[in-house]
């Protein structure tokens, strides 16, 4: 599981600098500024999760089980909550609908706030 949550961590750093870098060269001359800030938005939670799951692969806690939850969480929140806003900034550009991901976003968000409150609570516990 460590390794798992260092190969995705450290592949949302390299996508969120990709992206990073796309969105203030190319991306600024075909998206309307609105669409660029919720692209960086998206950009910024993605390397701030990347960040978050190679830090969560170095702690040790004492129950397994609620780092594995921990993991999932914060790495399908992320893929949601990120991924949706990515696609979402292209819609303009974007020849078919997908006003159907707005929803995904909140889903996203809740499964990182869930994520980050199981590991304060880990780290409040007696004995962790």
């Amino acid at each position: 599981m460590k390794v798992k949550m260092r190969q995705f961590g450290s592949l949302f750093m390299v996508i969120g600098i990709l992206l990073g870098a796309l969105g203030s060269h190319y991306f600024k001359s075909i998206l309307s500024l609105e669409a660029l800030t919720s692209f960086e938005v998206g950009v910024r939670y993605l390397i701030y999760h990347g960040l978050g799951l190679l830090l969560l692969a170095g702690i040790e806690m004492k129950n397994p089980k609620e780092k594995k939850r921990i993991y999932a969480l914060m790495l399908w929140g992320t893929l949601l909550f990120s991924g949706s806003i990515l696609l979402l900034s292209f819609k303009q550009l974007i020849p078919f609908p997908i006003g159907f991901l707005g929803p995904v976003t909140p889903v996203g968000g809740t499964a990182l706030l869930l994520a980050w409150s199981l590991m304060v609570r880990s780290f409040f516990r007696k004995g962790d």
